[in-house]
Parts: structure tokens; sequence; C-alpha cells
């Protein structure tokens, strides 16, 4: 919504302009009138919209062509004026002052014409041809007839213009107004029957307007779209069609400002798209923490999943992820997420895999995040300022090591080695699923520490292979040797035989001159030692300052609370796969 309104007063000479102005200023028709009026400016406060306005005379006999131009860029609205008695002032509309505007203008303007006497036989041609033309309003400076609606009218045409919401040639929404007031429905639609009941009617109207319909007025809304409908009400509900034709009733009524409540409610700009400042709020991101999702995120998308997950058997199927995506322009999750995240049996996104591929994506690209809550309307349903309040930012890694304990309850695990160890069975093996999965980055290297940061590494070789372990020692020495990440080393293929190492020490022996934990052993034919790898990767990401020393010399309490939480902590951890080809 505009910050405020500037309004141009146009026509020909001793129209009334200024006497119009004054007499708004004044309350009362002026003696004297000069030939122009200087700019004034209403406060916010004392207009109906709460928007300051400034109102701008023109003289033709004071000021320039030039100046009139600058004038007509400048101007939100344009009011011409003309005077019934004088009818060469009326055709002047057409020939002269609209094309001088259309013509000089960088922007629509949206024009307000304001009369003296009474003849709409005579402006309703020019009105409709020119859609430009938002409303005629009777007027009178002399009698102070309608001075301060013609105003009104004029701030309404800016703030609240039909243009971009209903075509008056067809007489109905525009496309991409339907689009808006769709998702709308859609969000209020909370039990996704496809139909606003009367407690989601007077939710949606508590969200809009502050307070809930009275039960009559509710029926009597009901009753309009009963009556000039054939599908828009349904089981006593309002159906998308009748929520659509209740706002068009509200723009051919002239209360298109009642919409627009509606739209900027949810976050739509004059263009009738999602504004910048709802999609991408600020948040602060310091160096060293990290991006989760709160309590209220949570909550949020627990009610998401549970109205689209519609056979209640918690998964939802390619059809129901659609649906639930479908107030955004785009999908967000593509393919890929069937490799991410746990499914269930019926290979659909299973409840934890849906939380799992929230939290990556809150994790790694927290604003794109932060668009996608915007789309299906955190802030609104919440009753949030914006969706920020879904997102916990972390304190910095370096005060978590400092204070030996941290908060957090995601964390990034890269898991490193060359080609063929077989990392990406390891990843499969942690989803729990034999389906087939793209090994991530098969040809990436180590060129900068940043390509290191993580959490935890996972050194990964395979025991088969006497030139395995080369590259992760390589990599330990050049990048995690002295960076505090701790790592754990990990033996793959342990159902084969395992043959010698051609680095100048055993993989044990490595480990212990780097007080590092000792190699753990992983095959996909062993299941019994995942969860063991698995937990000691996610402890070793929680107690980073414990790296090096084995669960059984730690305190009683601390073994507990890991015994407890690591099982959470699983699902939320996040898995990389790093190679390099040999």
């Amino acid at each position: 919504m505009k910050r405020d309104v500037r309004i141009l007063m146009l026509g020909e000479p001793k129209v009334g302009k200024t006497s119009l102005i004054m007499s708004l200023v004044g309350e009362e028709f002026p003696e004297k009138v000069p030939l122009r009026a200087e700019e004034i400016t209403i406060p916010a406060d004392v207009t109906p919209e709460k928007v300051p306005t400034h109102i701008v005379d023109y003289s033709e006999s004071e000021q320039s062509d030039e100046v009139l131009r600058e004038e007509i860029v400048k101007a939100n609205v344009v009011c011409v004026v003309y005077d019934v008695t004088q009818e060469e002032t009326i055709d002047k509309i057409r020939t002269k002052w609209i094309p001088l505007v259309n013509g000089g203008a960088e922007k629509g303007n949206k024009y307000s014409d304001l009369r003296s006497g009474s003849s709409m036989e005579t402006i309703l041609p020019i009105m409709n041809q020119f859609s430009e033309i938002e409303t005629c309003v009777e007027c009178s400076a002399k009698n102070l007839k309608n001075i301060s609606e013609l105003f009104y009218y004029a701030q309404k045409a800016v703030l609240h213009t039909t243009a971009p919401l209903y075509d008056p040639e067809d007489k109905q929404l525009k496309p991409q107004c339907v689009r808006a007031l769709s998702r709308i429905f859609s969000i209020s639609d909370q039990d996704n029957d496809h139909i606003l009941s009367d407690a989601e009617l007077n939710c949606f109207q508590k969200l809009c307007f502050g307070n809930p319909l009275a039960p009559q007025a509710l029926e009597d809304v009901k009753t309009v779209v009963w009556k000039n409908t054939s599908d828009g009400v349904q089981d006593n509900g309002l159906t998308l069609n009748g929520f659509l034709f209740l706002n068009t009733l509200f723009i051919q009524r002239g209360r298109h400002e009642t919409t627009w409540t509606i739209l900027r409610k949810f976050g739509y700009d004059d263009t009738l798209e999602l504004t910048d400042d709802y999609l991408y709020p600020p948040l602060r991101v310091s160096v060293g923490c990290t991006t989760e999702l709160n309590h209220l995120c949570h909550q949020f998308l627990q009610k998401l999943f549970d109205k689209y997950d519609e056979d209640k058997d918690s998964a939802l199927s390619p059809a129901e992820l659609k649906n639930l995506f479908s107030v955004l322009p785009y999908m967000p999750w593509g393919p890929e997420v069937y490799s991410n995240v746990p499914l269930s049996d019926d290979i659909y996104i299973s409840q934890h895999g849906y939380f799992c591929q929230w939290m990556l994506s809150a994790y790694l690209d927290v604003h794109r995040c932060l668009e996608h809550l915007g789309h299906l309307g955190y802030p609104i349903l919440m009753e949030q300022g914006s969706q920020t309040s879904a997102i916990t930012v972390t304190r910095e890694k370096a005060l978590d090591l400092e204070k030996k304990q941290t908060q957090r309850t995601v964390f990034l695990c890269k898991v490193i080695g060359p080609r063929g160890t077989g990392k990406t069975d390891f990843l499969r093996a942690f989803l729990q699923r034999s389906t087939e999965l793209e090994e991530v980055d098969v040809e990436t290297e180590f060129l900068k520490a940043a390509d290191a940061a993580c959490d935890v590494a996972c050194l990964m070789y395979d025991v088969s292979d006497p030139d395995s372990f080369n590259y992760c020692a390589s990599i330990y020495k050049q990048h995690y040797m002295d960076s505090g990440i701790p790592c754990v080393v990990v033996g793959s293929k342990a159902d084969l035989i395992e043959v010698k190492q051609h680095h100048g020490m055993s993989p044990s022996e490595f480990c212990y001159k780097h007080r590092l934990p000792s190699p753990l052993s992983f095959s996909t034919m062993l299941t019994h030692t995942h969860t063991h790898i698995y937990s000691k990767l996610t402890w070793a990401a929680m107690y980073p300052h414990l790296n090096g020393s084995d669960m059984s010399s730690t305190s009683f309490w601390l073994r507990v609370t890991l015994g407890t939480t690591i099982a959470a902590m699983l699902g939320f951890a996040l898995y990389r796969a790093f190679s390099r080809h040999k």
C-alpha cells in the first residue's frame, strides 16, 4: 500500500478547481479565489485511510507546459474538473486532458472526474470510452456538497484501484485477482474440504478485519451468494466460486477496499504480487551460527501435513504433496527429495521425511525456506509478524565449544572418500531403505577450507582397496588436523577381506597418532553396525570438545542424555558425500 497520495487537480480555467481545494481546507466557500492554491498536505490522522494526502492545484496562466508535465508524472491520481454548465469543458476531458495525462505520465494515472451540477448522461460515454476513469462525483464548492467525498474517492482510486482486480467490460475478476483470491481461499480452508465453514469464515473475517461476523450477518452473506450462484454455497459453507462471487460483488458495489484489505493482509501489493517484505523478511545470521525450525514452525507444519494427508496414512503421496504446494507459483521440492529423506512403504514422503526436508531447507537456505513459508500463509495463520518467528538462529559455534555444550538440533556431516568407497550405500543405509540414490558430487575436490566446513567429518575408505586410505589421510592433514572439527574414520565394505593399506601407517595407527576415535567398520551386510556409527557421528557433532574420547569414559549423565537424544538427532542430521575420481 502506498505511503502517501498525491492528487493533481486539472481542468479548464474557472471550472472551480481552486474553489474545491479552499472549500475543503476552510470548510466554507471562499469569497476571494486566487488563480492557484498552494500545495496542501492533509495529515494521515484525518484521512479515512490514514495515509497523508497532497493536493496540487494547476493554473494554466501561472504555470508552463513543462511544469504541468512534471506534475503529471509525480501525481498518483488526476482529478479532472469540469463545469456542467459549460459543455466545452466536458469536451476537453476527451480531447485535451486525458490524452495529455496519458502522454505525459510514466505510470498509469487514475482519474476521478469532479463536476458541478448534474449531467450524468453527458459524462457516461466518456467514462465508457476511457477505462482509466475510476468514478464521477457530483460536487459543489459553493454548497459544500461532497467536498470531502470527492477527495476521498480520489484517494481511494490510488489506494484501492479497481484496475488490477476487475474487468468492467467482461464484468468479472481478472485472472491475476482470481489466482490471488484462490490462494487466500486455500489457505483459509483449514480442513481442506474445499468449503469455508462458518468457523473458517469467522476466522478469516477476524484475521482480515479484526472482528468475526455476527451469526445473522454470516447467514445473510451465504443467502446472497446462494441466490446469485448455482454452486457458491455447499454443505452450508462457501465454495471457491462463492468466495470469488462475493469479492466480485464488493467491487461492483464500489466496496473494492474490502477486497484490497483481504489481499494486503495476505501479502499482496498493488500489482497483485506478493511483496518482497512479505516473502523475504530480514533475518540476521552471524558467521558461525546456523538456522533451525522452532516449535512454532513445527506446529504450523504439522497442521499443514495433517490438512493434506487426506488418507491419514502418515505419508504424502505425490498428489497430496502437489496439493500442499499448490499455493506456490512453482513446486519447491523436486524429484531429489525422494532420495534425501525417509519414505513410507509406498515410497511416499513419510511424516518424518517431511520434517527432515523442511529442516534441511531451513539449515541450507533459510531465506528460500522463509519464502516457502510465506506462500503457505505461515504469518497469517500463526498470527505472527513474519516468517522469521518460525526460525531459531543458534549461537555461534565458537561459544558452544567454549561452554562445551550446544543447543543445536541439526548438524552437518560431510562423508568424504574416494570414488567407489560406498558412500552412497552408507547414506542409503542411514535412510533405512534400498531405493536408488544418486551419489552426490562424485568429482568434488577440496579446494578451500570452506569446502571442508561442517560439524563432523566422516572419512571413509574401502578396506578391500589398499590405496583407499591415502585419500582420507591427505584430506585430514590438509583440512581437519588443526581445524577443531571432529572426525570419525569409517572402513567400508567390512564384509570383504581387509587388505593392508599402502599408507605409511594403518588406519588404527593413524587414528591413535592423531587422537581420533578408533576406525569403525561399515557394511551394508552388517546392519547391526549402522546405528553405532550414526550415534558416534552425532555424538562427535554434539560434543566436539570430547573428540577422541570413548563413550565408556564419559559420565553416566552424559551417556544417559546421549542415549535419549541421539535417536531424535539422527533424523535431523544432514549428510553430504564428497569424493574424488581416482
